[in-house]
């Protein structure tokens, strides 16, 4: 009796598990702000006279909206992708990822659906990552970015306010 007082003394002093539910709620891009955030991008690289790709994946690296503007060159629908994925992967801008982990840039870039070049914006809607937007075709991965980033500031109510 003595040997199972100690051990029952020490179970009882943990709290119980929550029990986990079955199904969860996940917080999931729209088609429509998924397109509102490419059309965006395309949009905002026009004005500065750039003819890009933007592609915005889902929280599982779906693609959710891809678009090309009319005299974008056809790989660049690819690495907005790859860009897009990278951010996804990480969490983070491509671009901050590149600076910070250069030392696994090469591996990774060998990896399917990644790419490590500035371009790809990490969508966060109430605290929550739910997608990515990549954007390729302008002289620098940093015009790209600067293109995903006006995207997302012009959607920046939908996603702060989202349920």
């Amino acid at each position: 009796m003595k040997n199972l007082l100690l051990p029952t003394l020490i179970a009882l002093s943990f709290p119980a598990a929550a029990a986990q539910p079955d199904v969860l709620p996940v917080k999931q891009i729209s088609l429509e702000l998924a397109r509102d955030i490419a059309m965006g991008a395309v949009e905002a690289c026009r004005g500065q006279g750039y003819n890009v790709s933007a592609v915005v994946l889902d929280r599982a690296g779906n693609v959710q909206a891809a678009l090309r503007d009319t005299l974008a060159a056809r790989h660049t629908l690819e690495i907005a992708e790859r860009k897009a994925g990278m951010s996804i992967m990480s969490g983070i801008d491509s671009g901050e990822f590149r600076a910070a982990r250069g030392d696994i840039r090469p591996e990774l870039n060998h990896i399917n659906g990644l790419i490590v070049m500035e371009g790809g914006l990490p969508i966060r809607a109430a605290g929550s990552l739910i997608g990515a937007v990549g954007v390729s075709g302008a002289p620098g991965g940093d015009k790209d970015a600067a293109c995903a980033a006006s995207a997302l500031q012009k959607v920046e109510e939908r996603l702060e306010f989202a349920s």
